[in-house]
């Protein structure tokens, strides 16, 4: 969802008219006027509202810090692929998505949004499964020697979820200050069955793990594999769009949890 809070091909921002207004008392509201983000005075549209330095997205940094943030990333050589098929036939019927846009993979806003939040302080230093001074900095305390410190940051790779479901959501809620239960993982009811189904509904070709280990392919094999299911113009975009994304995927998978 980072794409959509930050403008994209690192273009810079300014707070959305919406949430940049400043209320000076009961009835009476001042509109706010371009700031300065990376040497950029005034945004090129119509609605001329504050920047907030360094901040990468279009929410004031008050109201980004009412959430509690955690972050879920895949590897592009599985989420590109998944996306380019939703995009052609026959799926796109379904989808709604008619043209797949490379720059609607969303590393680079992610990675943005991430670093900032670090920045400040809102989430870090701490990392979730990791310790500090031998001592574990989960179960929602947020202290060291009674000075308040952001929120660890949480990380999660999709792999390592499917991999390990049990171990990557009990860390998961370790580090959020949730209680976890076994029956977290449990969906074998006909109840849960039937809202999985209509959680699904629109997506009746998706692909669900069976909890086995998937192989990594190599890079011929997956160029093989795109070609052989989209052509060889559909290859080549899925292979410069996952590369393209590849360094910020590493730099974000290096924060994930390990268990």
């Amino acid at each position: 969802m980072a794409y959509y809070l930050v403008p994209p091909n690192a273009a810079s921002s300014c707070i959305a008219p919406s949430l940049g207004r400043v209320k000076r008392g009961v009835g009476t509201i001042e509109p706010v006027v371009n700031g300065a983000t990376n040497g950029t005075t005034k945004a090129p549209y119509p609605f001329h509202t504050d920047a907030e330095p360094n901040n990468p997205t279009v929410i004031p940094r008050d109201t980004l810090g009412n959430f509690h943030f955690t972050f879920l990333i895949r590897h592009p050589r599985s989420s590109i692929p998944s996306y380019y098929r939703c995009c052609v036939p026959p799926l796109d019927t379904v989808t709604g998505f008619y043209d797949f846009m490379p720059s609607e993979a969303g590393y680079d806003e992610l990675r943005r949004l991430f670093d900032y939040l670090r920045s400040i302080g809102q989430v870090g230093p701490a990392t979730a499964g990791q310790t500090a001074n031998g001592r574990s900095a989960s179960n929602g305390d947020h202290s060291s020697n009674g000075v308040a410190r952001g929120v660890e940051v949480c990380v999660i790779d999709a792999d390592d979820l499917l991999d390990n479901p049990a171990g990557i959501v009990e860390a998961f809620c370790k580090s959020t200050g949730i209680d976890f239960t076994p029956d977290m993982l449990d969906w074998s009811t006909e109840a849960d069955h039937q809202q999985a189904a209509e959680a699904f509904s629109k997506w009746p070709h998706t692909n669900m793990n069976d909890g086995k280990k998937k192989k990594v392919k190599s890079v011929e094999e997956e160029n093989s594999e795109w070609a052989e299911k989209y052509g060889e113009k559909g290859a080549k975009v899925i292979r410069d769009t996952v590369d393209a994304n590849l360094d910020d995927y590493e730099y974000l998978k290096q924060f994930a949890i390990e268990v």
